[in-house]
């Protein structure tokens, strides 16, 4: 598992509830237990520094990565869409983003469209975009964040024919395929989550193994962000997995979740505990500051 993809999966399920601040050192320490080494943890908690996703601050000689607003607005809404457990109702309108973005600036289309898959966006043909989905606020977004209002145009329109709503579906999404990937993980979900709550009826399941397993079902069910443009029901075929992929996944995220959170504090503790020590000596040294 990258260790880059990791930290968001920990920042998104973890630090980001406990105010999004965490010493390296118990970063670290997590990250161990998935057998990431502390060289490619901390290169790769500076790569998303450098990238605008996180932020660092040093407490003393420690240092603490906390969320940029940029770093919480995706998390935020990667959250919203992981725990989604069903379709919301659609209002009839696709929106469509067509873009003709100049060859100089190439590396800029190729973001937009990275961008564009991870919010649900399909590509009918080449540089037309459409989703089922109320993305404006996503799309205003970007064309701020890359500064490309010149090269893009925006619609909200309603589908008038001579095919069925389905038709457009059938030519931006493989549904097949992705539902493919959800028989993939329930397969594998269903027998480890099985497993998993006879083992912790049991007690012979430790908080630290449960925080693995935890994160493991979150960072393998994120990658659906990817994959599934999280469609309306009236959307989806009939024999659609996502829904049954999405309660597996609720039932054994909440199997997990005590005893792994447990073990998460345990070691998030130590180095916050250590950052208030620090900071309540330069307050006590530096008494300027509480004027």
């Amino acid at each position: 598992m990258n260790t880059r993809s990791m930290i968001f999966t920990l920042y998104g399920d973890y630090i980001s509830h406990y105010g999004s601040n965490i010493w390296i050192g118990s970063l670290i320490r997590l990250l161990n237990e998935f057998g990431h080494n502390d060289q490619s943890v901390r290169a790769a908690i500076s790569r998303m520094n450098k990238q605008g996703w996180v932020q660092a601050e040093k407490v003393g000689n420690k240092s603490y990565y906390s969320l940029t607003p940029r770093g919480q607005k995706r998390i935020d809404e990667a959250g919203k869409r992981i725990f989604k457990l069903k379709p919301e109702k659609w209002d009839g309108k696709w929106r469509i983003l067509m873009y003709t973005i100049p060859e100089e600036i190439r590396n800029v289309r190729d973001e937009l469209r990275k961008e564009l898959i991870w919010s649900g966006f399909g590509s009918m043909s080449n540089s037309f975009w459409i989703s089922a989905n109320n993305l404006e606020r996503q799309v205003n977004d970007l064309i701020e964040k890359y500064e490309i209002e010149q090269y893009v145009d925006f619609f909200v329109a309603e589908y008038k024919g001579p095919h069925e709503n389905q038709r457009l579906v059938e030519k931006s999404w493989d549904l097949e395929d992705i539902n493919a990937k959800y028989q993939d993980f329930i397969s594998e979900y269903s027998q480890k989550y099985i497993i998993d709550k006879n083992k912790i009826a049991r007690r012979s399941m430790t908080d630290a193994e449960c925080f693995v397993e935890r994160t493991k079902l979150v960072h393998e069910y994120r990658k659906f962000l990817f994959f599934d443009p999280g469609l309306p029901e009236e959307l989806l075929p009939e024999k659609w997995l996502g829904s049954h992929a999405a309660s597996l996944f609720g039932e054994y995220y909440k199997e997990l979740a005590e005893p792994a959170s447990r073990f998460f504090e345990s070691v998030f503790r130590e180095g916050n505990e250590m950052k208030n020590k620090a900071q309540d000596y330069d307050v006590m040294d530096h008494p300027y500051i509480l004027e």
